[in-house]
């Protein structure tokens, strides 16, 4: 069940959830906009040949309050805010409408566990021809709750705890281990 502006405001205060900074009127009727933050991260052109899911790829750290996106181009940015959520709840990362409409994608990987904590890191595609400008503190997305039937074990991933724009570590995947592990084992044989 999706929870109402009135419901998320009371767990709030009775600190059920925690989301800070926030503002009452960052409550919507059945979802919380969150702002645009500060640090961005993008992938490094400059030495980066090839991204590969087996290695951390290299990225380019800004930190600044305006920030242009290029025409076609894709930067990790982050809220200001930063969530806690209980081990009953979930949320979805959507994108704003008004926002959407200029042709800025945001998020394309936009669920939230049960029992994460951190800044979310949004994924900021530029779908123009011509560039786009963002200043933080600009409200950037929302953040949709939903209730679970149960308590959920909470989420205790790679991403729990991360502070900023927080770069993808799909390289600690079990798949990538066992990967590395299946052809150390291949090479042995030939030994």
């Amino acid at each position: 069940m999706i929870l109402t502006g009135k419901t998320i405001l009371k767990k709030l205060e009775v600190q059920q959830l925690d989301i800070k900074p926030i503002v009452n009127s960052q409550i919507q009727p059945a979802s919380i906009d969150l702002r645009l933050g500060t640090h961005f991260l993008t992938i490094n052109e400059h030495i980066t040949s090839m991204i590969s899911f087996d290695k951390p790829a290299e990225y380019r750290e800004i930190n600044q309050d305006v920030i242009i996106i290029p025409p076609h181009s894709f930067i990790l940015g982050t809220t200001m805010e930063y969530i806690k959520l209980p081990n009953n709840l979930t949320a979805f990362v959507e994108g704003r409408s008004s926002i959407g409409r200029l042709g800025l994608f945001i998020q394309n990987a936009g669920w939230v566990d049960p029992g994460f904590e951190g800044h979310i890191t949004l994924e900021l595609y530029n779908a123009n021809h011509v560039p786009i400008q963002l200043k933080s503190g600009r409200r950037i997305c929302q953040l949709v709750l939903a209730s679970l039937d149960n308590e959920a074990t909470p989420y205790l991933g790679k991403y729990c705890g991360q502070h900023g724009a927080t770069e993808s570590r799909i390289y600690l995947d079990e798949e990538t281990r066992f990967s590395k592990l299946n052809n150390e084992k291949k090479f042995k044989q030939f030994d």
